[in-house]
């Protein structure tokens, strides 16, 4: 029996290749094709690319890259957070820092008592430097120009004009029978004395003074935390009136970096 034209025009074949409509593609579209039907030869040996969506492997490079810009976010913010605290502690600490100057010569004078009962007169800008009764005192007017309570502990005396030398170790410097304080924006004092005579410095003191030589004393203060620990050098420049000439030369920063 002949094939029937459905089974010729569209069926496929047993193996699953396409039965070749060319013929009726190009002017059978209504009636049967006549001949045999044949396998077109590309069609002889077919083959299918089918394209499998790997979800797991999709799934695994989007989660790695969500995990890549959550921690550069997170890194971003780490370090945002670091300078903001950082920011937050240096403007902390630039609000508690005392910066010691010598007072201006307008400033009023200030009575200072030694633990003796001797009593000094320190003028604006102009120091003390004298010795009764076998025992150096020394003076100088202070204003604190920083923003912090300055509590003075140490100090150090140099018979000499001292520029650019270093400061002594720390060990070295002389502690105070007790603590000076000097309030922020306002005036205060410095005070020492040397009383015993077997005592290291002391004739060099006294020559210094009794002979009117330029005299450097360092003086270590910081803040009413402890902390910001600063020296700062003084001078006393005599005079030929008789008075003693107060200057302020440099300033070492102990906790922090230095800005020279």
């Amino acid at each position: 029996m002949a094939p029937t034209c459905a089974s010729r025009l569209g069926v496929m074949s047993t193996v699953g290749a396409v039965v070749d409509a060319g013929a009726a593609s190009s002017g059978a579209s209504s009636s049967c094709v006549t001949g045999p039907l044949t396998l077109s030869p590309s069609h002889s040996n077919p083959t299918y690319n089918l394209a499998v969506t790997d979800w797991a492997t999709i799934s695994a490079l989007a989660t790695a890259g969500g995990t890549l810009v959550l921690a550069g976010a997170t890194f971003a913010a780490v370090r945002s957070g670091n300078r903001a605290a950082r920011a937050n502690e240096m403007a902390l600490l630039a609000g508690i820092r005392p910066v010691l100057l010598v007072s201006r010569m307008e400033d009023p004078m200030q009575k200072v008592l030694f633990i003796d009962d001797h009593v000094i007169k320190l003028e604006g800008g102009r120091g003390v430097a004298e010795v009764v009764d076998d025992i150096v005192y020394l003076g100088i007017p202070l204003r604190n120009v920083g923003s912090g309570l300055a509590v003075l502990d140490r100090w150090d005396f140099y018979a000499d004009r001292m520029r650019d030398d270093p400061h002594t170790d720390l060990n070295v410097f002389r502690r105070l029978n007790r603590d000076l304080y000097v309030p922020a924006g306002d005036l205060g004092f410095w005070q020492g004395a040397f009383r015993d005579m077997s005592e290291p410095g002391y004739a060099v003191a006294r020559e210094a003074v009794e002979a009117r030589k330029t005299i450097t004393i360092d003086i270590l203060y910081g803040d009413h935390e402890g902390g910001q620990r600063t020296i700062s050098r003084f001078a006393l420049i005599p005079r030929e009136d008789g008075q003693w000439i107060a200057t302020v030369a440099r300033h070492w920063n102990l906790d922090r970096a230095d800005p020279r």
